[in-house]
């Protein structure tokens, strides 16, 4: 199955919103995202993307024929951090274990080191989400550690991984 990464448009909101509404794939995020998912929450999100300043956010639809199935995104941090982003990504649960994340974030990762100063994109899965481990791992990613009670996810302390590519690595 093959997979693009595009700019976003708000006529995405509908996709976006059928993937979010689903509690498997909000397990494996951050807090913040309404449940259910609505199509103005999509294009709420989809217009602050494109506002964000390019050489910050660096944000994408994942499609597939043409289909927005997730989002990726890099995000640059600041002070001593500033050559250094953060990657988050999810997918809609139909299309999970078919290689589609892997290949989108080879493609973002060599679009961000390719167009601007950035030296290390990092990850932090949850440590329980072995597939977004594995994800990480076969898109080249090295593991760095396991970052141990850093979160609270659904009422319970879990552990979070780090996951690195340096541009030299790519």
């Amino acid at each position: 199955m093959v997979c693009k990464i595009r700019k976003w448009v708000l006529s995405d909101a509908t996709d976006l919103a059928v993937a979010l509404s689903n509690k498997k794939v909000q397990d494996n995020l951050r807090d913040g995202l309404p449940y259910p998912y609505t199509e103005q929450d999509g294009a709420d999100f989809i217009s602050a993307m494109l506002s964000a300043d390019e050489n910050e956010t660096f944000a994408f639809a994942i499609t597939v024929d043409e289909k927005v199935v997730g989002s990726i995104g890099i995000f640059r941090q600041g002070n001593i951090h500033r050559q250094t982003a953060e990657l988050g990504y999810y997918i809609a649960e139909e299309y999970w274990g078919r290689g589609i994340m892997t290949e989108a974030i080879r493609q973002i990762c060599a679009y961000v080191f390719e167009k601007s100063d950035i030296i290390r994109i990092y990850a932090e899965p949850f440590a329980y989400n072995t597939a977004s481990c594995r994800v990480l791992e076969k898109a080249g990613f090295r593991y760095e550690g396991t970052l141990r009670s850093n979160a609270v996810k659904n009422g319970e302390v879990i552990d979070m991984k780090m996951y690195s590519l340096l541009k030299t690595e790519l």
